[in-house]
């Protein structure tokens, strides 16, 4: 029997998943597509869903829920001000994994997790951004 089994401990504690799962589904939302693992990415699509819905509903409680796990206001404000507009339609599935073969160095199932209807643009594009300002202070 699978009672209280709701979730995929991964090997970690509390602390550790919730600050793991803060830090991916920011990356998710800056990039728009990251790759980890299948585990990790099936438990992440949970916490991304939640998250777009309450970018949907846009109001100032639904920004402090996701303010709370997110951590950083830049993934806040866009998951507001992009993610939600762009999903306002859609009913759910915001998020798809594509299997991406296996690691080398553990053979660890890895996956590609990315929004549906992504911007193929925003991948780095925060990273290209700090470049161009480092470069343009030196």
């Amino acid at each position: 029997m699978r009672h209280a089994r709701g979730y995929r401990r991964l090997n970690r504690t509390h602390e550790h998943r919730k600050a793991m799962f803060a830090n991916m589904s920011g990356s998710l939302i800056e990039h728009e597509q990251i790759k980890t693992t299948l585990p990790k990415a099936k438990e992440l699509r949970r916490i991304v869903e939640k998250l777009v819905t309450l970018g949907k509903r846009g109001d100032l409680h639904a920004r402090r829920q996701a303010a709370s796990q997110l951590k950083q206001d830049i993934h806040v404000a866009k998951l507001f001000d992009v993610l939600g507009p762009r999903y306002a339609e859609r009913q759910g599935g915001y998020v798809r994994i594509m299997k991406a073969g296996f690691r080398y160095g553990d053979m660890a199932p890895m996956a590609i997790i990315e929004f549906v209807d992504r911007d193929p643009d925003a991948k780095g594009a925060a990273d290209r951004a700090r470049l161009v300002e480092e470069d343009a202070d030196a």
